[in-house]
């Protein structure tokens, strides 16, 4: 544990970017699964995992939230340094009203186009708000625990850790009102 720590404080950037992509990727193989058994139904082996869709989960993370969070948190730091409550409560308020709407509508929007669908704000549209509402609930809890409890050096990580299972809902929700749509 002392080596993963010493890696953290030496790497801070590239540790928490990969460690979040893979936690945010490993979030699209759980709801995959999750849909599988739910479409099986118990009597019939779940299909194949769709690397494809987990590939561009990952890049979606890659490329936007973990880059994004990891500056997202080092700037709040900045801004409201420590864990006192004020600083924290001020933490919480911004990430809702700027961090919020947009890596959701990153998540949408990159998905989008990485499937290369005709419109790009479809799923956008359709999701965004349910998606939002369910996150101001989470997020504004996990948020609190992160800038309260976890070091600024880890709380990408961290976070990537507690949008493991918000991105199953996302990916989840995603899937299901794409299947019904087919």
């Amino acid at each position: 544990m002392n080596r993963v720590w010493a890696a953290f404080k030496a790497h801070p950037y590239i540790s928490n970017v990969l460690g979040y992509t893979a936690l945010f990727a490993s979030a699209d193989l759980f709801q995959q699964n999750l849909l599988a058994q739910k479409a099986a139904g118990g009597s019939e082996e779940p299909a194949g995992v769709d690397w494809t869709q987990t590939a561009r989960v990952a890049t979606v993370g890659f490329c936007f939230h973990a880059n994004f969070n990891y500056c997202w948190l080092a700037g709040l730091e900045k801004l409201l340094p420590g864990g006192g409550r004020k600083a924290v409560a001020g933490k919480v308020v911004l990430d809702q009203l700027i961090a919020a709407p947009l890596t959701i509508s990153a998540f949408y929007i990159g998905l989008s186009f990485l499937e290369r669908k005709d419109d790009l704000l479809e799923d956008w549209k359709q999701k965004f708000w349910t998606s939002y509402q369910t996150g101001v609930v989470y997020w504004s809890t996990m948020q609190a625990i992160n800038f309260t409890f976890v070091p600024p050096v880890a709380q990408t990580v961290f976070l990537g850790g507690v949008a493991l299972t918000f991105t199953v809902f996302l990916c989840h929700l995603r899937q299901q009102q794409n299947h019904q749509q087919e």
